[in-house]
Order: C-alpha cells, then sequence, then structure tokens
C-alpha cells in the first residue's frame, strides 16, 4: 500500500505536527464517501487536543477519533503517532 505525504501545521498531545501520511488502505472500501482532501479536514480537527492511544506498540501510538462531524456527515478516524517523530499516519479513514 502507498502512502501520501501533505504538509501539516497542527498540535496535537502537546506535539508540533509538520505533515501527514495517508495511508491508501481507505481506498479498498471507502472511495466513493471519503477522499484525501476530506481526511485532511478531519485531521485538522486534531488542533490543539489531547488524545488518549487505544494501542501502544513498537514505537507507535494508534488513536480513534470517532463522530467528527464534517459537511453535515459523521466519520471516524484512525490514525498514529510515531515515537520521536513530527507527523500524523491516517490509518483508516470512514463516514459513520
Amino acid at each position: 500500500m502507498s502512502r501520501r505525504e501533505y504538509p501539516a501545521k497542527i498540535n496535537v498531545n502537546d506535539l508540533t505536527i509538520d505533515r501527514v501520511e495517508i495511508d491508501s488502505h481507505y481506498e479498498e472500501k471507502h472511495a466513493k464517501s471519503i477522499n484525501d482532501e476530506l481526511i485532511l479536514q478531519l485531521v485538522k480537527t486534531l488542533d490543539g487536543e489531547e488524545h488518549e492511544a487505544t494501542d501502544n506498540s513498537d514505537g507507535f501510538s494508534y488513536f480513534v477519533k470517532d463522530f467528527i462531524s464534517c459537511n453535515n456527515k459523521l466519520y471516524k478516524l484512525v490514525w498514529l503517532l510515531e515515537d520521536g517523530q513530527s507527523y500524523i499516519g491516517v490509518v483508516n479513514a470512514y463516514r459513520r
């Protein structure tokens, strides 16, 4: 699976994030209802917030933000932070 990188300027969990890496996994089942542009809008909702990891393993912390409202629709975002890095990795995103 490929990943696409986009510049970003947000703060999450007291970390300054400078880019978003989006995994193409979401396209397998959700390409009709979501795209990279929408995912970037969902990622912006993380700015300035603290989030509790759902899992920590092998230098990665995994998070889920559910019921994100965007364009009068609800979405779920599955994302990660890598220890010592300044990016958010989007694992999956889909409409609720």
